[in-house]
């Protein structure tokens, strides 16, 4: 495992009075506590811990002395730095905690969702996270429906209401579902506490420990985690230029897989938008075996040139297609709230799991946003956010082909948040993301978004958080730091070879 996953966004403060050594200390103190770096993991040498954090490596020597002296990591002559287990350390607590917590996946990358959210150290720039830009949330309208509204609303709409959904949120929903194709009623629709709580259900309701489930490679790194939360076995379809649905057929009477989950309208993390032709070949073959499909789509509404494709959903013939919707990415992610659309029989299903989590999705975000969408702000909103993003889009386009290129290959997206690219040198993505730390800058290396291990060659840049400035800035440091890496290598490459006589 390598640390850097976990610290390439800490940050030193260099006007806080405690010595660099220390500050250090506390952040890997930090992560150790909190289970993030698990009882066992080797930490890196001294010298690669200095290099992180840009100090001698005496201060990274003491910052480790210290850790062993609280009793949060041992040290093995020869071996190197490790975890200390549990019993090892200081008790923190009087309650053992770590050891009555069930079974959870160490996974390396098990933590990255919570990272890539939390708030950037300051100087920062984050291109990780993909969330639109705080700047053009809607809250002017938000605020002028809640308060010309507010008195004239039933109290009882806010108090529990159906786990399915508040009923006018619900066939707003509806309403907006059938304009683009695809035909719904209420009793089609849940609302969720966002589109990730739609994977959760259909994992407990849909699969079982050993069950297959067939994934894109590249894909959401939430998808990923939810089904190996759930036991499942993932196989994983490449995602290029073109669907293999040679190799999903291969799947599919092999393994049986219980679900195909799939994002086919701007892919996160590629941006690629399945073409029409190719869409009816997968549901013909997923017909034929009876396969679900789980349509993931939270980018379709942020195209930057002509519209999309229809959804999977809109060209289902069979009822086996699932389709997942957020609001999280159009407006703002805030609102917690998203929906599914399937069957009656799954809804009802998929209830009964939900009542379990939180009774019913939160009353007043749905109330709001049925008002949002009965009023048709949502079509003046996404008029604004198209011609913001596609200008930052191009922006960023333009910065990496003037100071990347000989880096870097991309495709240009036509719609979404997100920029894929491709290391042209011999670098992984990690030892990329640990030298832009220094330069304040953070993005999300391409392994977080593989079931496995793969070339570490790749990256996603998110473009829609930040003005141009910011991105034009962002690109030069991210420049920057390749610049450098390409002159170490260099270096190391000149330097002569020692050759010893043969005797």
């Amino acid at each position: 495992m390598d640390i850097t996953k976990y610290l390439n966004r800490a940050e030193l403060n260099a006007s806080d009075k405690r010595p660099l050594y220390l500050q250090i200390a506390l952040v890997v103190a930090d992560k150790i506590q909190k289970q993030i770096l698990p009882p066992g993991l080797k930490l890196p040498p001294e010298r690669e811990l200095a290099d992180l954090f840009a100090v001698s490596r005496t201060t990274a020597i003491n910052a480790y002395r210290k850790l062993e002296q609280q009793g949060l990591v041992w040290t093995k002559v020869g071996s190197g730095t490790y975890v200390a287990q549990a019993r090892d350390a200081e008790p923190l607590s009087e309650v053992p905690w770590p050891q009555l917590f069930t079974a959870y996946p160490q996974n390396p990358l098990a933590s990255i969702l919570r990272e890539i959210v939390s708030s950037p150290a300051p100087g920062t720039i984050s291109l990780a996270a993909g969330m639109p830009d705080p700047d053009l949330y809607p809250l002017d309208t938000f605020r002028e429906l809640f308060n010309s509204r507010i008195g004239r609303t039933s109290p009882a709409d806010f108090g529990h209401i159906p786990i399915e959904g508040y009923q006018p949120f619900r066939l707003a929903i509806a309403a907006m579902l059938n304009e683009k194709g695809i035909l719904a009623s209420t009793e089609n629709i849940l609302a969720l506490s966002g589109s990730q709580q739609g994977l959760y259900l259909l994992s407990k309701v849909l699969v079982e420990p050993g069950d297959y489930v067939v994934v894109e490679a590249p894909t959401f790194i939430g998808a990923i985690q939810v089904f190996q939360a759930a036991g499942a076995r993932v196989l994983s379809l490449p995602c290029s230029e073109k669907l293999s649905l040679e190799l999903l057929e291969d799947f599919l009477i092999r393994y049986r897989p219980k679900l195909f989950y799939v994002i086919p309208t701007y892919q996160n993390p590629t941006g690629r938008v399945m073409p029409e032709n190719e869409r009816r070949d997968l549901l013909n073959l997923a017909q034929r075996h009876r396969l679900v499909i789980v349509e993931d789509d939270p980018y379709s509404d942020l195209y930057y040139g002509e519209r999309p494709p229809q959804a999977l959903k809109a060209l289902d013939s069979y009822g086996g297609v699932i389709y997942l919707g957020t609001f999280s990415k159009i407006l703002f992610p805030g609102l917690r709230t998203g929906y599914l659309a399937g069957p009656p029989v799954l809804i009802n299903r998929l209830a009964l799991e939900k009542q379990l989590i939180d009774l019913h999705s939160n009353n007043i975000a749905q109330w709001l946003l049925a008002m949002f969408l009965h009023e048709g702000k949502l079509a003046q909103h996404l008029s604004t956010v198209h011609r913001e993003y596609k200008k930052r889009r191009d922006t960023m386009a333009k910065a990496l082909r003037r100071f990347c290129a000989n880096d870097l290959e991309f495709v240009i997206p036509e719609g979404g948040f997100y920029f894929w690219c491709q290391l042209k040198q011999a670098v992984s993505s990690q030892r990329l993301l640990q030298e832009a730390a220094k330069q304040r800058i953070s993005f999300v290396p391409g392994e977080a978004f593989y079931s496995v291990s793969s070339r570490d060659q790749e990256f996603r840049l998110c473009f829609a958080a930040h003005n141009e400035t910011i991105l034009l800035e962002s690109v030069q440091r991210l420049a920057k730091t390749l610049a450098q890496i390409t002159k170490r290598n260099k270096e190391k490459e000149a330097q002569p070879s020692l050759l010893w006589p043969i005797i």
